[in-house]
């Protein structure tokens, strides 16, 4: 997980979210790899699998950290106006 956590901080998300499904695909217990797999989508703009990874985490673990990363990215997407994009 370190050598993922690395990945994430330089930026190689792509590979970061390869190695995090592969280690998933391993262990679907890990909820620390759905933690970081959702960081990495989040880093992509991608919300939905972010929530979706998240929401694995937390299933797995209510006490994850994931549960604080799920509600801050809910808040985000409350001020999300959606009139801008789609007039």
């Amino acid at each position: 997980m370190d050598h993922i956590k690395e990945l994430l901080n330089n930026n190689d998300i792509d590979k970061a979210i390869e190695l995090l499904e592969l280690s998933i695909a391993d262990n679907k217990n890990c909820d620390e790899a759905y933690f970081m797999l959702g960081n990495a989508y989040c880093k992509k703009n991608n919300w939905q699998q972010a929530m979706n990874a998240y929401c694995q985490a937390i299933e797995l673990n209510p006490e994850s950290p994931a549960q604080m990363a799920y509600n801050h990215l809910q808040d985000i997407m409350k001020f999300f106006n959606h009139d801008l994009y789609n007039p």
